[in-house]
């Protein structure tokens, strides 16, 4: 009796971690300096504000939303200064100033690096994002990306409504930083809800989706100068990390694949400017430029709108 026979099957490809090329071609340093760089920032900014209330150091009085450095520089949050003037209160001098200031520079940097190297709810959206990846989690709501601008508007309309700034009763980043000064009590409760629904419920759900404070800043990223630009994107080997490890990948096709002609500079305002394409590459396609940057090959900076879809899409290659 002869044994059956079965048709070989080939073994299954594994796909390399995202990022082991760079780790090979660059090694750790390289592949996270920014990386730590924006951990240190963030790490830097929260404890300039707590080293008062904790130590009596007081630096830095006040919060992100309104603060005073060394007992001269004043900061104010455009966001809170606008909804002020919504709720129909007077403005300051102080904090026109301050506002004046803090636009100033985020139309240098990019108005979302707010988001990456300053907010002290990125470190907790990264952290769902990469044990999503790192333990295969799959499935993701599909909400549009606009769906942030909305719920800007209706910040804007409640404090037009109330007379107050209510969004910053149940701000995340306001109410972590009242948490850590006061005792976080709820504050756990809203850290931990955004955790888990960006793990299981919609990938970089919070970020990228809902956070009207990130949908503001992007308003102000569609005229700030310094830009992630794909200044070598004919090295491209398609490995397709950086559309994994960004945080809003539909912002770079059109720069790294000159999509309808488009330039090698990110123009999309969604980019954080967070340099997590530049760690990761290991043929080093992606630098910080301005945004009048040109490529090798001469092409400018022709801005491709992006199309926002569902959080389930990665980007293409």
């Amino acid at each position: 009796m002869s044994a059956a026979k079965f048709p070989a099957t080939k073994p299954t490809a594994i796909k390399p971690r995202i990022g082991a090329e760079a780790l090979e071609a660059k090694g750790w340093w390289a592949t996270h300096r920014l990386l730590i760089a924006r951990r240190t920032s963030q790490l830097g900014i929260l404890l300039l504000f707590l080293a008062g209330p904790w130590f009596g150091w007081w630096i830095v009085k006040g919060n992100l939303a309104s603060s005073l450095t060394l007992g001269v520089l004043p900061l104010t949050d455009p966001y809170v200064f606008l909804q002020s003037l919504l709720a129909g209160k007077a403005p300051q001098r102080t904090a026109l100033i301050g506002t004046l200031i803090v636009l100033a520079f985020y139309l240098l940097v990019g108005g979302r690096s707010f988001c990456s190297w300053v907010c002290p709810i990125n470190p907790v959206t990264d952290l769902a994002a990469w044990l999503r990846q790192r333990y295969g989690i799959r499935g993701s709501a599909r909400v549009s990306r606009n769906l942030r601008y909305a719920l800007l508007a209706m910040t804007g309309v409640v404090a037009l409504v109330t007379g107050s700034i209510a969004w910053e009763l149940v701000n995340p980043v306001s109410m972590l930083q009242r948490g850590l000064i006061f005792g976080l009590g709820a504050t756990w409760a809203v850290v931990l809800a955004i955790f888990l629904f960006d793990l299981f419920v919609m990938q970089r759900g919070w970020c990228g989706h809902l956070c009207p404070v990130g949908a503001f800043y992007s308003l102000i990223g569609r005229a700030s100068v310094l830009r992630v630009a794909a200044t070598r994107r004919e090295a491209c080997n398609d490995c397709a990390d950086c559309y994994a490890i960004c945080p809003e990948p539909l912002v770079i096709k059109p720069a790294l694949k000159g999509v309808a002609g488009a330039g090698p500079v990110i123009t999309a305002p969604e980019c954080t400017n967070c340099g997590r394409c530049i760690d990761i590459c290991s043929k080093d396609v992606f630098h910080y430029g301005s945004r009048w940057a040109s490529s090798p090959d001469g092409a400018g900076t022709r801005h491709i709108p992006i199309q926002p879809v569902g959080s389930g899409t990665t980007g293409g290659r």
